[in-house]
């Protein structure tokens, strides 16, 4: 029997496939966010972990809409080679999702939120898709802790100039089991292979 999936994975899972309808059908699609959670999290076992699950949902979902343009910089200045219009929809939100735990979640370990976009990743979009987006949050990592301050506080997206002037591909780095970083350019995924957002159900 399969191992039943965690609540904060299904979370994940939820906005992904919300904020995919959410870019393409724009604001208006938020009207349907609660029907959309309260739907996806009834069949939960029991009233404390739907809650958890709807809860996480719900953060995950709002906090990408809010601050949108700021985890978009943060990704375009990362994958410095390509428009962030380029990317295929599910990559691009995955990506969000990922950038919003790692800035805006300090509490949830980078490893965990790294592995979990992984995973989604390969399950949902290319085959490629598993290596683009370990690239870019792995770099997004360092980043962040380089420049967080304090727990509470969040840092702001990186410049090309920082960029330019940061040392960060010659840091040695700790072990993980997610797949190797490098500073070569993130290639780009090919196209889909033929998923539609309600394969993520």
């Amino acid at each position: 029997m399969a191992a039943p999936v965690r609540r904060r994975t299904r979370a994940r899972e939820l906005a992904l496939q919300f904020l995919y309808m959410w870019e393409l059908r724009g604001s208006e699609a938020m009207e349907e966010l609660v029907p959309f959670v309260e739907h996806h999290t009834k069949g939960s076992r029991d009233k404390k972990g739907r809650g958890e699950l709807a809860d996480f949902t719900f953060s995950l979902c709002r906090g990408v809409v809010e601050n949108r343009s700021e985890l978009d910089r943060w990704i375009e200045a990362i994958a410095r080679n390509w428009r962030l219009d380029r990317m295929a929809h599910l990559d691009r939100n995955i990506l969000r999702i990922a950038v919003f735990e790692l800035v805006f979640h300090p509490q949830t370990p980078y490893k965990v939120v790294i592995n979990e976009a992984i995973d989604i990743a390969k399950r949902f979009s290319t085959a490629q898709s598993g290596s683009f987006v370990n690239g870019i949050l792995d770099r997004a990592r360092l980043l962040i802790e380089d420049a967080r301050e304090t727990p509470d506080s969040h840092p702001s997206a990186p410049t090309e100039k920082a960029l330019r002037d940061e040392k960060v591909d010659a840091r040695p780095r700790p072990s993980t089991d997610s797949i190797p970083f490098s500073s070569v350019p993130v290639p780009r995924p090919r196209s889909g292979n033929g998923r539609r957002p309600t394969d993520l159900s």
